[in-house]
């Protein structure tokens, strides 16, 4: 009995010791880390709860441990050597995994929860991503949606987006997942109003004496490169009003200003209400996918994985892609 209590207590005292040195190399990893992205150590002892002594003795370990300088303590706010860039990237990574692979278990066993960040168009956000929070929240009451309305690309792993919705047809970053969401034509359209007093363009080239109403951020807005058929046309023109909003070029049209362009996501409740009406219909400029940009990672976060199923399930029963594509 006294052997056995002897082996209970060194297999305790073995298992301590490898458990605590298990999570000094993960402390010396998030210090590491978090010493990298504040910029000095007293504060990140501060965040991570460590005195500065122990915060000083692991970082040291740690590269004792790995044999090389990670951090350049010369001058007042710490600097990474090369090597320290390259471990800080696997370390955030990894870091990171551990990180989402807890949050996946927790959030299965309970409702998913955290701030959902997602930015898009000003326009998109206005119809296809603000009227959906009312019942997304009310199914997912924990989940916090934060909204940024930008029609300009921001990176999404810096920004720390969760979900991006662009018509980017790719992704330079290969950390990026794209997933397709719709697609949409793009087509011509104006005013009753305006019709009626600058009269309807019959051919493509009754354009070049109609006010062009275009959004900037558009490829080569200024050239419109059509197709009926087998027959293609490319046609130069020079508007009257450019803008970095669909939204500004959706009420100057209303406002019988001139023929927009646009994609039929935007406009599609004015066309179906005659508020707009189609010119030139029979010919196609080139369409647009609207895809959803996410980080790849092995654990999609919950939170994240509940708001595309929401987004898609919205697109799949109100047949937007069909209404957008006719």
């Amino acid at each position: 009995a006294l052997k056995k209590s002897a082996n209970e207590i060194l297999y305790f005292i073995y298992e301590k010791i490898t458990t605590e040195h298990r999570m000094d190399r993960l402390t010396e990893l998030e210090l590491f880390v978090t010493t990298a992205e504040v910029g000095t150590l007293t504060k990140a002892a501060e965040i991570l709860g460590l005195s500065n002594a122990a915060a000083s003795r692991h970082l040291v370990a740690l590269e004792q441990r790995l044999n090389v300088r990670l951090i350049d303590r010369n001058t007042r706010r710490l600097a990474l050597t090369n090597s320290g860039h390259q471990f800080y990237a696997s370390c955030k990574s990894l870091l990171g995994e551990l990180k989402e692979a807890e949050a996946s278990l927790s959030e299965s066993l309970v409702q998913p929860v955290g701030t959902l960040t997602i930015t898009s168009s000003i326009s998109f956000c206005m119809l296809h991503i603000a009227p959906l929070i009312p019942a997304f929240r009310k199914k997912y009451p924990h989940i916090t949606v934060k909204v940024l309305g930008e029609n300009r690309y921001y990176d999404i792993i810096d920004s720390e987006i969760d979900l991006a919705i662009r018509t980017k047809e790719y992704e330079p970053d290969s950390n990026i997942t794209i997933r397709r969401l719709a697609e949409t034509r793009r087509v011509l359209a104006a005013s009753p109003g305006y019709l009626q007093r600058k009269g309807t363009p019959k051919t493509l080239d009754d354009l070049a004496n109609h006010d062009l109403l275009l959004y900037s951020h558009a490829n080569q807005p200024r050239v419109m490169r059509f197709t009926k058929g087998d027959e293609e046309r490319v046609v130069k023109v020079d508007p009257i009003l450019e803008t970095n909003d669909g939204q500004i070029v959706r009420a100057a049209a209303l406002a019988h200003g001139g023929i927009l362009v646009q994609p039929k996501y935007i406009i599609n409740a004015d066309l179906v209400a005659g508020r707009l009406i189609p010119v030139l219909d029979d010919w196609d400029l080139p369409r647009l996918t609207i895809n959803m940009a996410f980080q790849s990672r092995r654990y999609m976060p919950t939170k994240l994985r509940v708001f595309i199923d929401f987004l898609l399930a919205d697109f799949a029963e109100h047949e937007y892609e069909r209404y957008w594509t006719r």
